[in-house]
């Protein structure tokens, strides 16, 4: 049985859900779950929880992301991507300089409000928005406040004086929840012309990165080698602050109790046998009690 969590670089053209089912017959196992949808045409960093570590979605999912992507200045889409149908074009006056749409950009960073795209997941009334938008049917998209810690210019932008159009790069960092489709259309309101994003990679989900992730390809080709791209249930914790347990205190921590300890923040990881075996918070004083149970982490 694995326990860990696999960083898979996933391609285009598959959904989330895709990754899960193959990665389900890959490993035998079906105690698989993402952490952090990403679109079909969306490519990058996508955590892949395995056996015990899939009882850490939920926290795997309150971690910043973070991507990096381009967007074109002339032209929107229902979908604020090329996968939707486009809804407004506009031949530019000129060409924006980078110091106009660096400072677009900072208009939209900090903690601000945000609407989903139509072409979302996001529920309405118990209905995603996509189904509306499949049947035709007009819906109020419910704000939601993210957090963008930066949302930068990345090179020059790139002028089309044929179809007096605008390109550029971009780099986003920022919280779960945040569409960085709507930051682009966002971004043409802003500079008061229509914008669509034109592609997108995620660097980086979950407290890891694109260096530690690997292809569903190449990790069918290597399974044999699978312990080195099989993250430990306990690299998710390095930030934390670590107590270990000796026999008297790990007996009681297997029963769920509550038990005193030397510790100053509010969660703390509680080691036995070099592994993480739980998560604590602090009741006030000294004690703590049980926050996260990983007793099968091995």
């Amino acid at each position: 049985m694995y326990n860990g969590i696999i960083v898979i670089d996933k391609d285009a053209g598959m959904t989330s859900g895709d990754v899960v089912y193959k990665l389900r017959k890959i490993l035998h196992t079906r105690k698989i779950g993402h952490a952090g949808t990403l679109d079909p045409s969306v490519t990058g960093v996508l955590p892949i929880a395995v056996g015990q570590a899939t009882k850490l979605i939920e926290l795997m999912h309150e971690r910043p992301k973070a991507y990096e992507g381009e967007g074109m200045f002339g032209e929107a889409t229902d979908s604020y991507d090329l996968d939707g149908t486009v809804t407004k074009t506009a031949r530019l006056a000129r060409p924006f300089t980078s110091a106009e749409i660096q400072a677009g950009m900072k208009q939209l960073t900090g903690d601000i409000s945000q609407l989903p795209p139509i072409y979302s997941a996001v529920k309405v009334n118990g209905k995603r928005l996509y189904e509306y938008a499949r049947a035709g049917i007009p819906v109020e998209r419910p704000a939601r406040a993210v957090h963008v810690a930066s949302y930068e210019l990345v090179g020059k932008p790139k002028w089309d004086e044929a179809q007096a159009r605008e390109s550029f790069a971009f780099k986003v960092a920022c919280s779960k929840g945040t569409y960085v489709r709507s930051l682009v259309n966002d971004l043409g309101e802003k500079m008061g012309v229509p914008a669509v994003m034109t592609r997108l990679r995620r660097t980086a989900s979950s407290g890891f990165d694109l260096q530690q992730a690997v292809t569903l390809d190449e990790l069918e080709k290597h399974l044999e080698q699978i312990d080195q791209y099989l993250q430990p249930i306990d690299a998710f914790f390095k930030d934390y602050q670590t107590v270990d347990l000796d026999e008297q205190s790990w007996k009681q921590v297997q029963n769920g109790a509550w038990i005193k300890l030397k510790a100053d923040a509010d969660k703390v990881a509680l080691r036995y046998n070099n592994r993480v075996k739980a998560i604590y918070r602090a009741k006030g004083g000294a004690t703590y009690c049980p926050d996260l149970m990983l007793l099968s982490n091995e």
